[in-house]
């Protein structure tokens, strides 16, 4: 046979066939197992896919029907999408033909086998045995277990042998990369020490010991991370930062210089992704000492300033996740003045316009959340002038034609809270054609593939407050679909998991709606579900907090629509549980304000006549000190519909007409508005 195995599958699944193919072709049989049975192959390449065996074919009939016959054995890659495909159904049937049924193998990626239902995953030529099935689902086999068992089939032999020999030999991987970081760590420590010997000395050990340490910030430190070995990991960060602290400022080049600010930049980087906020600002400042010396000794070197502001950049960064917003915008400010100088020495410059855009979207995010909307405006007006102008002078670059999206989404949310839904949600579509126009281009690329879930879902959260409430839940449906997807195919992934929180809770809301509660509490289970996932990974992850928040508000009123009043209160004052303590350090954040309130009015109508009256003017009284963004629809209905409940029908009237002439279609409102408030 020419193909050890022929992968079969949808091109919905291309990202998954990609992976598989990639591990496949590069899995070596260990060699113990040889010595034990001389009949095994040395690897398991070639492993035919059509992508990557008939890229420049020209009919594929032939050329599949060739590949086929020709293959040890197949795998079928199942899911939904796989289930309705007559291409993979009919490559099934066609290698089963042949008389080789007991070779085919299936693995699960999404959906449900047998299901009988629009979950069902297995093609009709399966639903008619039960093929060995390896599963990639959530809380099924996983990747590691599900390759294993896939190649225990092709290689004829038992799995716990096949997972015992994988065992061991990732353990002596582990146990070599591990020797290896102890080792460069103990040489980088004795090249510091003699470094300060000498003079002479110290210039040729400095540079083997920075030879060492760009190595252990680079391969090594790939290395540690796929062997989950990050007690190695922030040891090697801890030596390199102590290294780097113990040699002088003076008496060394401007070269050596800018290596080293890399080198702490990157370590600063790592420790941020890891969430060591305190240690990333640390390397920041050593870096930032650094650029900035050599950004003032060369005011006319374009890419020493552009180093500079990169650093501060990432100073700001950390400082606003740390809660720090003073220190956050001045940081930021400062970024940005420095790059409006530079850019007069090099208006062309691609990379300055892009940090351009980049700190202008940090600074408007931030001032938004600060509750200066209109500063937050021209920043982001800013960022899509910079970007419009990167994306004329690089067409291809798919990154800086994001950027494009990413600026009219800003902007689309600026409008939003100007009261300007028509501008809003024209922003929006404009973010989703740029950001599926760059995913249909490169559909293996997942980071763009969320920014699809993230530009459909504000566009379908936008137009049900326009009433267009089915074009809405349609949008917040393919976030969602899309979400569950790119988990699937890194199910590790936390982001995935908290798209998938938010949007089923957004879409349980819309199917609450239209009238579908059973939607409506299937959907609010899988966002909690996500949320509690979520919670056990990170408590204290403040965004994720506010999500879950959003979501216990939503599932208390499908508890109050089942007149189930305990679970309701139980879950509104969970969510201000959550929600409190952060407004009291962000007053101005929208967001937050907005569910905050809506949890206050629902458990009012929990409670005894006179304390309602209290809970719902303290509501009330909290969104008439909101001085930011005062013509946001959202803050004006939550307005008009406190005052109908404290009986002021008048006032109420006034801001519900306001509403409906600016465009202001929701349908709870507007039922409450038919109703008169009641």
């Amino acid at each position: 046979m020419r193909y050890r195995a022929f992968i079969s599958y949808s091109h919905a699944d291309a990202a998954t066939a990609a992976w598989l193919h990639r591990k496949l072709e590069g899995w070596r049989v260990p060699k113990r197992m040889r010595v034990d049975n001389p009949a095994l192959p040395d690897k398991l390449a070639p492993v035919f896919r059509d992508r990557e065996e008939l890229g420049s074919a020209g009919e594929l009939g032939p050329q599949i029907q060739a590949a086929l016959s020709e293959s040890e054995s197949l795998i079928v890659l199942c899911s939904a999408e796989a289930a309705r495909s007559r291409w993979v159904d009919s490559e099934v049937r066609a290698f089963r033909a042949s008389g080789r049924g007991d070779r085919v193998f299936a693995l699960i990626v999404s959906g449900e086998p047998h299901s009988g239902d629009e979950r069902e995953c297995f093609p009709p030529s399966l639903r008619e045995s039960e093929p060995l099935a390896a599963d990639l689902r959530p809380g099924k086999d996983g990747k590691e277990l599900a390759l294993i068992k896939l190649i225990a089939g092709l290689l004829h032999v038992p799995l716990d042998t096949l997972r015992q020999r994988e065992a061991r030999r990732r353990h002596q991987r582990m146990l070599a990369v591990t020797s290896l970081a102890v080792m460069v760590m103990l040489v980088t420590s004795v090249l510091a020490i003699q470094a300060s010997i000498a003079r002479q000395a110290a210039e040729r050990r400095q540079k083997q010991a920075e030879a060492l340490v760009s190595f252990m910030l680079g391969d090594l430190n790939d290395k540690l991370t796929e062997v989950s070995r990050l007690d190695i990991l922030e040891g090697v960060h801890d030596h390199a930062m102590a290294y780097f602290e113990s040699l002088p400022d003076t008496d060394v080049t401007d070269q050596a210089l800018e290596q080293r600010a890399r080198a702490l930049v990157q370590i600063g980087n790592v420790r941020r992704d890891q969430g060591h906020l305190p240690k990333a600002m640390q390397s920041y400042r050593a870096a930032e000492k650094i650029t900035a010396r050599l950004a003032q000794a060369a005011p006319t070197n374009v890419p020493r300033q552009l180093a500079q502001a990169d650093v501060l950049t990432y100073l700001g960064l950390v400082h606003w996740y740390q809660g720090e917003l003073d220190q956050a915008q001045s940081s930021f400010d400062a970024a940005r003045s420095l790059l409006v100088r530079t850019r007069k020495l090099d208006p062309g410059n691609q990379k300055l316009l892009f940090q351009l855009s980049t700190v202008d979207n940090n600074a408007g995010h931030l001032l938004e959340g600060r509750g200066r909307v209109e500063a937050a405006t021209e920043h982001s007006r800013q960022m899509l002038e910079a970007a419009q102008k990167l994306a004329s002078l690089a067409p291809d670059n798919t990154d800086w034609q994001s950027q494009v999206g990413l600026a009219h989404n800003n902007l689309a949310k600026m409008s939003l809270l100007q009261g300007d839904l028509e501008g809003a949600v024209a922003g929006y579509r404009a973010d989703v054609a740029i950001e599926e126009a760059l995913a249909k281009h490169d559909p293996r690329n997942n980071a763009q593939a969320e920014h699809v879930v993230w530009s459909s879902g504000a566009l379908g959260r936008t137009l049900a407050l326009t009433g267009a409430l089915d074009e809405g839940a349609s949008a917040l449906q393919k976030a969602l679909e899309e979400a569950e997807r790119l988990r699937g195919v890194e199910p590790g992934a936390s982001t995935y998991s908290e798209d998938i929180g938010i949007y089923a809770s957004q879409l349980a809301r819309l199917r609450r709606l239209q009238g579908n509660t059973d939607a409506a509490r299937g959907l609010i289970g899988r966002s909690m579900a996500a949320f509690d996932a979520l919670a056990k990974l990170d408590a204290t992850n403040l965004s994720w907090q506010r999500d879950r928040a959003d979501a216990l508000v939503e599932r208390a009123q499908l508890f109050l629509m089942a007149n189930d009043t305990g679970a309701a209160r139980t879950d509104l004052q969970q969510a201000l549980a959550l929600l409190e303590p952060q407004l009291a350090q962000q007053p101005d954040e929208r967001g937050m304000l907005l569910t905050s309130t809506a949890a206050r009015m629902h458990l009012a109508s929990l409670s005894p006549p006179e304390e309602a009256g209290k809970q719902l003017r303290a509501a009330l009284a909290a969104c008439d000190a909101q001085a930011s963004a005062p013509r946001d629809p959202r803050l004006r209905a939550l307005r008009a519909e406190l005052l109908w409940r404290l009986g002021e029908q008048a006032r109420a009237r006034e801001l519900a007409v306001e509403l409906w002439q600016g465009g202001y279609r929701d349908a709870a409102f507007a039922a409450l508005a038919r109703n008169d408030g009641r």
